[in-house]
């Protein structure tokens, strides 16, 4: 503990030599010790005499009111207890110390003259675990603004928030409330639907904690519109067979009533619905159609649809074994097709040399009737024919 300076009640020096050797006695002196303590505990607060020699001693209290003279209680607060009273030693416990106990306590020695030491005691209120509040609620696409409080300690607390390991800056406020203080630290963060469930934390600091620790845990709560999707069955389903569709549905909060329909028409008959389950059993092809389920939050709106098509085994089959059959016939037809070409070609060609060889024939006759003429005319046969043949 912190000593306050120690007075030594005697007289200027020279006279204190004078004053000693005459009285053949030494001078007396008092000691003060300062004392910390937590709010709610025992706080002791002591006087060190030196060279007693039985003078009246006095505490007092911060108002000056007088506690205890020479070991005997003078104020009805059963709070004060005198534990000891020595020629070296006087000490007083205060019990459920509060902060307005806090001040200077008087260690009084009435000697010649009346002299004293104040012992100060100083009193801590750790906080308590702080809280969080939200401003405003947490939707998806926006901000969430948060505040961590801690109403009341001495000295003021410090706040740290923290997510994931990482400390989160905050804006800091701290108001005086006389005796004690409170702090706050506010923080504003983005949040998608991913981040609902994120895991944050606010800790208060403190001198008078110790290895102690307070800490608030918070989790983030962020609203969103729902999602559905339709869970379908496995495998095909004929006539005769079951259906059961599950609609998964996710969302803050989650939808409460999910609805299901058939679009374009009524639920059949032997439909039953519970909860996100809808459950059709002996399908046949009348149940065949468009399956869809929705749900609703205060967020948004969301639906999913699923197809049904019921087969016939026998049409199953059928067009089975009906494969191969179409495969041969497709494959006849473009051999006939191409036999058709073939022979449409051929005639073209044929036709065009013979055509080609007539006109060659034609103009061989043309040319033999025309020197026959000249000659029965009786021209220059040979002058015909040149003129001909220019």
């Amino acid at each position: 503990m912190a000593f306050a300076t120690v007075w030594n009640y005697c007289v200027p020096l020279t006279i204190i030599t004078v004053a000693c050797m005459v009285r053949t006695a030494h001078c007396q002196a008092v000691q003060a010790e300062n004392v910390t303590v937590l709010e709610g505990g025992t706080a002791q607060i002591s006087c060190r005499l030196q060279n007693y020699d039985g003078s009246i001693v006095v505490i007092q209290n911060p108002r000056r009111q007088t506690l205890f003279f020479n070991g005997t209680r003078a104020l009805k607060d059963d709070r004060f207890q005198m534990v000891l009273f020595t020629p070296r030693l006087v000490r007083i416990t205060l019990t459920n110390v509060s902060v307005f106990d806090e001040g200077g306590y008087f260690c009084q020695l009435y000697t010649d003259a009346t002299h004293h030491q104040v012992a100060t005691l100083s009193v801590l209120v750790p906080p308590e675990i702080p809280t969080v509040e939200v401003k405003q609620e947490a939707v998806e696409g926006g901000e969430v603004e948060l505040t961590c409080v801690s109403p009341r300690s001495k000295p003021a607390a410090t706040l740290r928030w923290m997510r994931n390991g990482r400390e989160i800056p905050g804006v800091v406020s701290q108001q005086d409330n006389g005796k004690t203080f409170s702090v706050s630290s506010t923080i504003r963060i983005p949040v998608e639907r991913k981040d609902n469930g994120a895991a944050l934390s606010c800790e208060a600091f403190h001198p008078a904690l110790g290895t102690q620790r307070r800490l608030r845990h918070y989790r983030l709560d962020v609203y969103f519109a729902p999602t559905v999707r339709i869970v379908p069955p496995s495998g095909i389903l004929r006539e005769g067979d079951s259906l059961t569709l599950t609609c998964s549905v996710t969302g803050n909060p989650l939808p409460r009533n999910i609805q299901w329909s058939k679009i374009n028409d009524t639920l059949p008959e032997r439909a039953e619905i519970s909860g996100p389950t809808l459950q059709i059993s002996r399908l046949s092809q009348s149940h065949n159609g468009t399956y869809l389920c929705q749900a609703q939050n205060n967020y948004g709106r969301a639906a999913d649809h699923y197809t049904l098509l019921v087969y016939d085994p026998g049409a199953v089959v059928e067009t089975h074994s009906a494969v191969p059959y179409a495969v041969i016939g497709g494959v006849l037809a473009l051999l006939v097709f191409t036999v058709i070409c073939v022979l449409i070609v051929t005639i073209w060609c044929s036709v065009r040399q013979k055509g080609s060889y007539l006109t060659h024939e034609a103009s061989g006759l043309d040319e033999h009737g025309e020197v026959q003429e000249a000659f029965l005319n009786g021209n220059d046969a040979s002058q015909g024919k040149k003129e001909y043949l220019l």
